[in-house]
């Protein structure tokens, strides 16, 4: 068996275990923290992720690809992240249910320390896969779709029926995205997946012995791109657009919960895979579209799920809820994916890497954050009772999540131009 091959199936399991930590729990907390009485701190839940993603340059530029192998600082982070994690249910309960939006709640605290510790993950199991892979362009999407099914598992492994220990002893729920077993999981996934990676081939830090600059860390020299305007344009939209995105990743959940399906959960996981579809479907819309199209598309996608859920708020229609969920998987891939491609395009090679890490910063950091908080106080308005677990009025949530995307949209398409923006080159050092 030559090299490739050998580890063809060791990097997929690395990537289907990445993901698994994420989706056993990320997408399913909110069922959990509603009946625990932490309804109100959704918002400081889903902004501890882009919060971490900010900061997360920082500890992979500065240290990890300076001094440590990379399946080293993997292993340890991976450990350190689980152990926070199974730490989340007690630690929570004892401080009790929160009666306001509070940062400093030891829940959300603990998050952010996850959070912290898993981020800088996502960069580095890509950076050594790229490292061992002699053909990464045509292996590694191969292998990443195994992160997408790791999701799915993930979001699968807590949909079902999960214990949770209370004062009359150790009881099972029907939905197991509303017990803290949850947390568990995903602390024992990430101390195995720690394990593992101590496992993985020895991978030097990259940038060993070469001074790396805050700027540099930050993309900021790929600032010199905002001179050509549809690249402008892009971002300015891009970072716009993942505002209404963060409601869908913090709400949507305890919406399609509060339509009536029997597994909010698994129900979220059609959209990673339809994701699975429309990513085996892209090359052929890429080549008829191109990518002004291809981000609009993704683009109208989001204003078309958002109106779904709003049409259907008032009479739970649980075939529109459904099909705003599958539409995920265009909004995803037609509009970040293709939003991948034209960065690597635009940008000369010098700053390709920055760019792309500025795009991150910009959508996954800025964007997610901002909207996660816009989009408690959003929903806040529309919730009765305490603890924020019933929203009276989801049609205005998502209507105005709606009109933000369209707006967006039409802003794109009218000053977006893609014969310009193939034109424009790369920008004037």
């Amino acid at each position: 068996m030559n090299q490739h091959a050998a580890l063809f199936p060791r990097l997929s399991v690395m990537m289907f275990l990445q993901f698994f930590v994420w989706g056993a729990w990320y997408v399913s907390m909110t069922g959990w923290m509603n009946i625990a009485g932490l309804g109100g701190l959704v918002g400081w839940a889903y902004t501890v992720g882009p919060i971490a993603a900010i900061l997360s340059p920082f500890f992979v530029g500065m240290i990890a690809d300076r001094f440590f192998p990379t399946q080293i600082v993997l292993g340890v982070l991976h450990v350190l992240g689980g152990v926070v994690m199974l730490a989340v249910p007690t630690a929570a309960v004892a401080a009790g249910p929160a009666t306001e939006a509070s940062f400093t709640h030891p829940y959300i605290l603990l998050l952010l320390a996850h959070m912290l510790c898993y981020m800088p993950t996502l960069a580095l199991t890509n950076s050594l896969s790229f490292s061992h892979l002699s053909s990464a362009p045509k292996t590694f999407p191969l292998i990443r779709v195994f992160g997408t099914v790791g999701w799915i598992a993930g979001n699968i492994a807590v949909a079902g029926s999960l214990a949770q220990w209370g004062a009359s002893g150790l009881t099972w729920i029907a939905d197991g995205d509303k017990s803290p077993a949850q947390f568990y999981i995903t602390g024992a996934a990430g101390i195995a997946l720690g394990l593992y990676c101590l496992t993985l081939p020895h991978t030097p830090p990259p940038a060993r012995g070469r001074r790396v600059t805050a700027r540099e860390v930050l993309g900021l020299d790929s600032l010199r791109l905002l001179r050509l305007p549809s690249y402008a344009v892009f971002i300015v939209c891009s970072l716009l657009l993942c505002i209404p995105l963060a409601g869908y990743y913090a709400f949507a959940r305890t919406y399609v919960d509060q339509t009536g399906f029997a597994n909010a959960t698994l129900t979220m996981s059609y959209g990673q895979m339809a994701e699975i579809v429309f990513m085996v479907l892209m090359p052929l819309f890429f080549a008829r579209l191109g990518v002004k199209w291809m981000l609009a598309a993704g683009m109208l996608a989001w204003v078309a799920r958002y109106a779904l859920f709003g049409a259907a708020a008032h009479d739970g229609i649980m075939w529109m809820v459904l099909l705003g969920v599958v539409l995920h998987g265009i909004c995803y891939d037609f509009f970040f994916v293709t939003g991948f491609i034209y960065v690597d395009r635009a940008a000369p090679p010098d700053v390709r890497a920055q760019a792309q890490g500025f795009l991150v910063l910009v959508t996954q950091g800025l964007g997610l954050g901002i909207g996660a908080q816009l989009f408690g106080w959003l929903v806040a308005r529309y919730t009765s009772g305490p603890d924020g677990a019933k929203v009276s009025d989801w049609q205005s949530v998502w209507y105005t999540a709606a009109g933000f995307a369209l707006v967006v949209l039409v802003l794109f398409v009218a000053l977006f131009r893609e014969r310009a923006a193939a034109q424009e080159g790369p920008a004037p050092t």
